[in-house]
């Protein structure tokens, strides 16, 4: 019996670049799992925080000065992540790899205040359950940040080299923008329980 295809799908792009790309769905789907953990997180601080008449327990309130600090970091950011994510639209080899060594620098510097942040929450981890769930919500975030920093650095030396210009891999590098917009936005409501729910009282 004779076949002949139906449809010639040779002219097709052989990649994608945000929803059109199968491991933008992938990065979707990885940050509803982490979305849910950290929504798992912050309830069990609420909880505790509604159930304790005095709150926090056994310390101060943290200092704000280094939070408030990643906060802004974090927040600027924004900004050269999203020029950077035209660029990969565009494959503009050389502002995407100047935009990822911005993007390296820029996710390193609130890892270097978040050093100076755990102690700045004036508890220990086992002191209580107040302080075991400061430094799980802190702990988690700092995870997310590391991991994602980590990404961004490998990624902006493949770009250097004789990869980094494949049309897939300014795909990679959108993926990379995705993320760390979900590192910036899932941090504030975490910067809000840490420093803030405390001063309510």
């Amino acid at each position: 019996m004779k076949q002949r295809p139906a449809v010639d799908l040779s002219g097709l792009p052989t990649y994608g670049i945000g929803p059109r790309s199968l491991t933008w769905w992938g990065t979707l789907g990885f940050m509803a799992l982490e979305g849910t953990g950290f929504a798992l997180a912050a309830g069990a601080y609420l909880y505790l925080a509604l159930s304790w008449p005095q709150w926090p327990l056994g310390a101060p309130p943290p200092n704000h000065w280094p939070g408030t600090i990643v906060t802004l970091l974090l927040i600027v950011s924004l900004v050269p992540n999203h020029m950077l994510n035209r660029y990969a639209e565009q494959c503009a080899i050389m502002p995407v790899r100047i935009g990822l060594v911005v993007m390296s620098l820029l996710g390193i510097a609130p890892l270097v205040v978040r050093w100076f942040e755990f102690p700045a929450l004036n508890i220990y981890w086992d002191t209580n359950a107040y302080g075991s769930m400061l430094w799980v919500l802190l702990g988690l975030h700092t995870t997310h940040l590391i991991t994602d920093v980590g990404d961004t650095v490998v990624l902006t030396v493949l770009m250097f080299t004789r990869h980094g210009n494949s049309g897939r891999r300014f795909g990679d590098v959108g993926d990379n923008v995705f993320y760390w917009d979900f590192v910036v936005a899932t941090w504030i409501p975490i910067y809000l329980l840490i420093y803030w729910t405390p001063r309510l009282g």
